[in-house]
């Protein structure tokens, strides 16, 4: 089962910016180290009220967590986060009503939750943001990832996701503590 890392707060090295393009709210522009790269964002666009199940994507300022990747997909991005393989058994509880809400947990599991090995591309990489998790308030919001993007940046369920190449270009750099910024300008 995966692993989840708690912050280590202080101040960040690293800030990876993140804003809504201002004709597309669903499509957003992640600036890091002084390069501007293209991002998609949830389906709702960006909210500073995260409420589970909105579609959007949370204002905010979020570290990095936990790095998780398919192995067979590409293999262990390089990066100085802690990293873990997923499995066929790797979950994510998004069920208000569960104590797990927010959590990672291992399929089968009985309560609402998202697969992490997925057939799609998405979660080829993922990594964790330090949004609603400790503690994990029931109905704030789950499961707000960096993750890999669908083709042409269709928008997300409430995360913030990339290309293949610009994710693993990002987490060479990343260390502990770094964050990103989610703003609505």
């Amino acid at each position: 089962m995966l692993k989840l890392s708690r912050p280590v707060g202080g101040t960040p090295q690293k800030t990876i910016a993140v804003k809504p393009r201002s004709d597309n709210p669903q499509r957003g522009l992640l600036n890091f180290c002084g390069i501007t790269y293209p991002c998609a964002l949830g389906r709702s666009g960006i909210t500073a009220n995260k409420q589970e199940g909105d579609g959007a994507t949370p204002i905010g300022t979020f570290e990095f967590l936990d790095v998780y990747y398919r192995d067979d997909r590409g293999g262990r991005p390089e990066t100085y986060l802690p990293t873990q393989a997923i499995t066929s058994i790797d979950g994510w509880c998004d069920d208000v009503t569960k104590d797990e809400y927010n959590r990672p947990v291992e399929l089968p599991y009985s309560g609402s939750h998202e697969k992490m090995w997925r057939e799609d591309r998405l979660y080829d990489i993922v990594v964790v943001l330090n949004q609603n998790l400790f503690p994990a308030l029931k109905g704030a919001g789950s499961a707000i990832f960096f993750h890999i993007a669908r083709e042409g940046f269709l928008p997300t369920e409430g995360c913030v996701a990339v290309y293949p190449d610009v994710m693993r270009h990002i987490l060479k750099q990343l260390k502990a503590g770094d964050v990103m910024q989610i703003s609505s300008y």
